[in-house]
């Protein structure tokens, strides 16, 4: 269906207001990593209550991560939209005007059950407004907008390190983007596809015709009541004997990307460079600034790539990256002097950094969409989305503890040995999803055939009948 400017105009309007909550999800994330140096001089906290102002966001995002599917069918994506912004804003409030730790993790906590829901909903909102020929590049957008936020919170670190009660200002800038995502929500549509989904399609499609600044929406709105007549499962379905390896395979997805150390950098570096030699609090804040430079370059890299050269050879290229950086932080923390180690550290850091952000970072949501079936998407969708969350709260919440019990060197090594682990299991385990339709996937997961070749056997006549519906979808 042919487009027209003013439309393709509108589209990119409406999907970057809705990414706000994926930089707000990075801005969050990453703001701790400076903020956390301040707090502990202010509070003289312990460890592991560090470990906790860090994880409480992640908890929160664990439990907003299994009531999104459900909200977000129930109240809508525009309205699940708002009341997360709410959330981001009251949680930075507390936060921000924090006398206690207690109060900061409260705020903290709330923030996290906007990201956890904010994760699944702004996606699923883009991808649902978007045409369906630009649905990729536009939902990449959110994971773009996420390491933008996370650059921006390392450059409001670096702004506010000399102010008196500066991780006050980190935090409380979060509420100018919150604040812009609930105004900017107000004025957008609600989802074309669950308004049809509770028989408002009259309204759908009005929305549809404003969206593709077209009256000829007939095609596309008889698409999305097709798609609706497939019966969605529930949570048992999805433990059934031909839907298990993928359910295992999103699973072990979401644990892959944590347990490779991603948020042990995204969260402590400062601290990291701290024991790496730079003592001084604006120098190893400014350090992380080029961190989050390079992220969102690798970033925009991966979305310009995957399509082009595929889902594996980014991936095994960048989890090989990944295991060697770590691996060079080990060694660097073991033998290096400490006039070398802060630049082998940097060196190592920024390099893997890069490699995840064109590997994991941006591969991950990706490859976990496409390889369920459409029955079981929203369902199996969650438990990925689950288990992201729960080993990046896992890893977050022992890391410093890990690093006092173990040492730098050691910690460092256990990571690459884990990296190294999920290398081995992406070589064997993952499918190149590049240019194979969704339906394709799904005949070939009917067929039991091995998860890494689920995307390359072709559709023959034969294989329709395996997909119930597979005419209309």
């Amino acid at each position: 269906m042919a487009t027209s400017g003013s439309s393709r105009r509108y589209v990119y309007v409406v999907s970057a207001i809705a990414a706000i909550a994926g930089l707000l999800f990075g801005f969050d994330t990453g703001i701790i990593s400076g903020a956390l140096l301040f707090i502990k001089q202010q509070f003289t906290i312990t460890t592991v209550m560090q470990e906790l102002i860090v994880s409480s966001v992640l908890f929160g995002a664990m439990i907003g991560s299994l009531l999104s599917g459900r909200l977000t069918d129930h109240f809508g994506r525009k309205r699940l939209m708002l009341v997360i912004s709410v959330l981001f804003i009251l949680g930075t409030v507390i936060a921000t005007s924090a006398h206690h730790v207690q109060s900061i993790l409260i705020g903290r906590l709330f923030i996290g059950l906007a990201i956890g829901m904010g994760s699944y909903t702004a996606p699923l909102y883009i991808a649902e407004v978007a045409p369906r020929e630009w649905r990729g590049g536009l939902v990449s957008l959110n994971q773009l907008a996420i390491t933008i936020g996370i650059l921006s919170s390392y450059l409001i670190n670096y702004a506010f390190t000399n102010y008196h009660g500066s991780w006050r200002f980190m935090f409380g800038i979060g509420i100018i983007p919150a604040v812009l995502l609930s105004i900017g929500m107000l004025f957008l549509p609600e989802s074309p596809r669950w308004l049809v989904a509770n028989n408002r399609t009259l309204e759908a499609r009005k929305i549809l015709m404003y969206l593709r600044q077209t009256r000829d929406v007939k095609q596309e709105l008889a698409e999305i009541k097709n798609s609706l007549q497939v019966k969605q499962a529930g949570f048992k379905e999805i433990f059934l004997p031909w839907i298990r390896p993928v359910l295992f395979l999103g699973a072990m997805m979401g644990l892959i990307q944590q347990v490779s150390g991603i948020n042990t950098i995204i969260y402590y570096a400062p601290s990291i460079f701290e024991l790496a030699g730079f003592h001084d609090t604006s120098s190893t804040i400014l350090a992380t600034v080029g961190i989050g430079v390079v992220n969102v370059l690798a970033t925009i890299f991966a979305i310009k790539y995957l399509d082009k050269w595929g889902r594996r050879p980014l991936l095994l290229v960048g989890l090989t990256g990944m295991t060697l950086s770590l691996l060079g932080l080990s060694i660097a923390f073991h033998h290096t002097d400490a006039s070398t180690l802060r630049y082998v550290a940097i060196g190592c850091t920024f390099f893997y950094i890069i490699c995840f952000a064109f590997s994991l970072g941006a591969i991950l949501w990706l490859v976990v969409s496409e390889i369920f079936p459409l029955a079981v998407r929203a369902t199996a969708m969650g438990v990925a989305v689950f288990s992201c969350w729960f080993w990046n709260f896992m890893v977050s919440s022992t890391f410093l503890s890990l690093l006092k019990a173990l040492g730098p060197t050691n910690t460092f090594f256990l990571y690459a040995a884990l990296c190294f682990f999920s290398l081995i299991f992406c070589y064997y385990k993952v499918p190149e999803t590049k240019g194979v339709s969704l339906e394709q996937i799904e005949i070939n997961i009917r067929k039991r055939l091995p998860l890494r070749y689920i995307g390359q056997q072709p559709i023959t006549e034969g294989d329709r009948k395996l997909v119930p519906g597979f005419e209309q979808v």
